[in-house]
């Protein structure tokens, strides 16, 4: 007796829960009857010079890596976050780089001295061969003296006034400043090659400062490139790394999707596309919000058919070939509703084939920007 009695106590219950399934199976059902319905009544209402494929709507998606390899330092967004062009968003460790960079700083600063060391020096040999070209007059001077008391010691030889070994001194004396002549300019000379060696000495140091700006700039180039930004307004859509880690040159840290570059990706059969214009009228119907028409502009038909047999033979083959388009919104529409935009929600994108044909009722109300 217990037993029944308490049976009967839960049969209410389970009744009303039956129930309660039965009601929301029943109203899921109708909601998909509905759309079903709704969709069909879009597809009988697209008249000659309207098509239709379905889709999911898709973006640009933008990786943002690091150029150079390092450590992930901080991270200042998260998924979900809207960002601006130029908004940093993550920065790598630069402790390296900054080390690098007071280096190389040293060495520009050791390289501009080593270029006025190398001008004083060019100086110093300028100097050299002042004095050595004055040794040569001088000793041409001497010799030049050296070979008039010759020819007057010869001219007094032959009358016997001078003797023999005053002779012999005076050649001796003209002999010796020839050598000495020779030997000043040898080292005016020197003096020249010594000048080009230091003018050298100074091109030299000239190339080692370009040389290291050109590495200060790389290393500036390097701490500049450690603050990642957004090359667009987008969303973040996902993290690929995260701080501490190390990340090799070009390895993602994250993703970006462009929400102002938004479009819809479906297929027309060969009959189809090639009536479609580039430019063309398109509607985007959600499956998630089909009570909202969007406004869109053809904006990509493919020239290279999609599911091509191997061999096209017939026209039954050809026509059986289906082409990618793209119908993309309108940025302003986008920036409207920009808390709204999703990618890969699947829909039915309607196009028109005849730039004169109606839009259906059920496609003539289209949302504005």
């Amino acid at each position: 007796m217990n037993t029944c009695s308490h049976l009967k106590g839960i049969e209410p219950v389970l009744s009303r829960k039956l129930k309660f399934g039965l009601a929301i199976i029943a109203a899921a059902g109708i909601g998909y009857f509905a759309w079903r319905y709704y969709d069909m009544r879009l597809s009988a209402e697209a008249m000659p010079g309207i098509a239709s494929g379905n889709g999911r709507i898709e973006a640009v998606e933008i990786d943002i890596a690091a150029r150079t390899a390092g450590r992930l330092s901080d991270i200042l967004v998260k998924e979900g976050n809207l960002v601006k062009a130029g908004a940093v968003v993550a920065r790598m460790d630069i402790e390296q780089l900054a080390a690098q960079k007071r280096e190389a700083e040293a060495q520009l600063a050791r390289a501009r001295i080593a270029i006025e060391t190398a001008k004083s020096l060019v100086v110093q040999r300028q100097a050299e061969k002042e004095a050595a070209a004055a040794t040569v007059s001088q000793n041409e001077v001497q010799l030049q003296s050296a070979r008039k008391r010759l020819a007057r010691s010869e001219q007094m030889s032959r009358s016997g006034s001078v003797s023999e070994q005053l002779l012999d001194d005076d050649r001796a004396r003209v002999e010796g400043g020839v050598a000495t002549v020779s030997a000043a300019k040898a080292n005016l000379a020197a003096t020249d090659a010594a000048i080009g060696a230091a003018q050298s000495q100074v091109v030299d140091a000239e190339a080692a400062v370009e040389a290291v700006q050109a590495t200060v700039a790389r290393i500036d180039a390097d701490l500049r490139d450690s603050e990642l930004k957004a090359p667009r307004d987008g969303r973040v859509q996902y993290l690929v790394a995260q701080p501490g880690e190390v990340v090799a040159a070009g390895g993602r840290v994250l993703n970006i999707l462009d929400v102002g570059d938004v479009y819809m990706t479906f297929f027309l059969p060969t009959g189809e596309a090639g009536r479609v214009p580039i430019g063309g009228d398109a509607r985007i119907v959600l499956d998630a919000a089909p009570q909202y028409v969007i406004p869109a502009r053809i904006s990509f038909v493919s020239d290279v058919a999609q599911f091509t047999p191997k061999t096209v033979e017939t026209e039954e083959e050809r026509q059986k070939l289906m082409f990618r388009l793209r119908a993309r919104v309108s940025p302003e529409l986008l920036q409207k509703y920009i808390t709204q935009v999703k990618t890969g929600l699947p829909g039915r994108t309607y196009v028109k084939l005849d730039p004169a044909a109606e839009w259906p009722a059920a496609l003539s109300r289209p949302i504005t920007p």
